[in-house]
Protein backbone atom coordinates (compact mmCIF):
# COMPACT_ATOMS: atom_id res chain seq x y z
CA UNK A 1 0.00 0.00 0.00
CA UNK A 2 1.02 3.41 -0.79
CA UNK A 3 2.25 6.03 1.84
CA UNK A 4 -0.79 8.31 1.90
CA UNK A 5 0.49 12.02 0.72
CA UNK A 6 -0.40 15.35 1.49
CA UNK A 7 -2.21 17.34 -0.73
CA UNK A 8 -0.71 20.58 -1.95
CA UNK A 9 3.33 18.46 -1.27
CA UNK A 10 5.30 17.97 -3.93
CA UNK A 11 6.73 14.92 -4.05
CA UNK A 12 10.51 14.06 -5.40
CA UNK A 13 10.48 11.03 -7.40
CA UNK A 14 13.15 9.28 -9.29
CA UNK A 15 12.37 7.66 -12.76
CA UNK A 16 15.36 4.94 -14.03
CA UNK A 17 15.18 4.42 -18.48
CA UNK A 18 16.73 2.34 -20.42
CA UNK A 19 16.21 2.80 -24.16
CA UNK A 20 17.71 0.77 -27.00
CA UNK A 21 17.57 2.69 -30.02
CA UNK A 22 18.04 1.19 -33.92
CA UNK A 23 19.82 3.72 -36.02
CA UNK A 24 19.34 3.76 -39.47
CA UNK A 25 20.04 6.92 -40.98
CA UNK A 26 23.34 8.25 -38.93
CA UNK A 27 23.32 11.44 -40.83
CA UNK A 28 19.85 12.19 -40.51
CA UNK A 29 20.69 12.22 -36.67
CA UNK A 30 23.69 14.16 -37.00
CA UNK A 31 21.78 16.60 -39.37
CA UNK A 32 19.06 16.98 -36.41
CA UNK A 33 21.54 17.47 -33.45
CA UNK A 34 23.25 19.99 -35.72
CA UNK A 35 20.38 22.03 -36.45
CA UNK A 36 19.40 21.73 -32.75
CA UNK A 37 22.61 22.64 -31.76
CA UNK A 38 22.34 25.97 -34.05
CA UNK A 39 18.73 26.62 -32.23
CA UNK A 40 20.55 26.80 -29.12
CA UNK A 41 21.38 30.08 -27.91
CA UNK A 42 25.05 29.10 -26.95
CA UNK A 43 27.12 32.05 -26.31
CA UNK A 44 30.45 30.54 -28.00
CA UNK A 45 32.80 33.17 -26.64
CA UNK A 46 32.25 31.33 -23.86
CA UNK A 47 33.02 27.88 -24.94
CA UNK A 48 35.92 26.30 -24.99
CA UNK A 49 34.99 24.96 -28.70
CA UNK A 50 34.20 26.83 -31.47
CA UNK A 51 30.49 26.54 -33.14
CA UNK A 52 32.09 24.80 -35.84
CA UNK A 53 34.44 22.16 -33.77
CA UNK A 54 30.82 21.56 -32.42
CA UNK A 55 28.74 20.64 -35.37
CA UNK A 56 32.24 18.85 -36.62
CA UNK A 57 31.85 16.28 -33.23
CA UNK A 58 28.32 16.03 -33.81
CA UNK A 59 28.73 14.80 -37.69
CA UNK A 60 31.44 12.35 -36.85
CA UNK A 61 30.58 11.18 -33.94
CA UNK A 62 26.62 9.21 -33.55
CA UNK A 63 27.17 8.63 -29.40
CA UNK A 64 27.26 12.30 -29.24
CA UNK A 65 25.26 13.01 -31.80
CA UNK A 66 22.21 10.70 -30.55
CA UNK A 67 22.67 12.05 -26.57
CA UNK A 68 22.71 15.00 -27.68
CA UNK A 69 18.62 14.92 -29.29
CA UNK A 70 17.66 12.88 -26.25
CA UNK A 71 15.23 15.40 -24.53
CA UNK A 72 13.87 13.65 -21.22
CA UNK A 73 11.95 16.61 -20.62
CA UNK A 74 9.60 15.88 -23.45
CA UNK A 75 8.57 12.41 -21.70
CA UNK A 76 6.52 13.89 -19.16
CA UNK A 77 5.24 16.83 -21.30
CA UNK A 78 1.70 17.73 -21.19
CA UNK A 79 1.35 15.34 -17.64
CA UNK A 80 -0.47 17.68 -15.31
CA UNK A 81 1.11 18.79 -12.25
CA UNK A 82 4.74 16.90 -13.33
CA UNK A 83 7.71 18.96 -13.62
CA UNK A 84 11.42 17.32 -14.90
CA UNK A 85 13.96 19.09 -12.58
CA UNK A 86 17.16 17.55 -13.91
CA UNK A 87 18.25 14.51 -15.35
CA UNK A 88 21.91 12.36 -16.64
CA UNK A 89 21.54 10.81 -19.94
CA UNK A 90 24.30 8.99 -22.50
CA UNK A 91 24.45 6.76 -25.23
CA UNK A 92 26.59 4.24 -25.85
CA UNK A 93 27.23 1.79 -28.71
CA UNK A 94 26.71 -1.86 -28.11
CA UNK A 95 24.74 -4.20 -25.92
CA UNK A 96 23.70 -2.99 -22.82
CA UNK A 97 25.63 -2.12 -19.96
CA UNK A 98 25.36 -4.76 -17.38
CA UNK A 99 24.18 -2.34 -14.81
CA UNK A 100 20.75 -2.16 -16.44
CA UNK A 101 20.33 -5.41 -17.51
CA UNK A 102 17.68 -6.02 -14.43
CA UNK A 103 14.29 -6.76 -16.02
CA UNK A 104 15.30 -6.77 -19.35
CA UNK A 105 15.61 -9.77 -21.50
CA UNK A 106 17.01 -9.59 -25.37
CA UNK A 107 15.11 -9.58 -28.14
CA UNK A 108 13.89 -12.79 -29.18
CA UNK A 109 14.19 -14.88 -25.96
Amino acid sequence: MLPAVTMGEPVVMQVYCRVEVVVDDQAAVAELAVQRLGDAEIDWSREQDTVEDAVAELRTDLVQALASVVDPERMLDGVPGVQVRRGRWWAERGEPSARFQPGFTPPGS
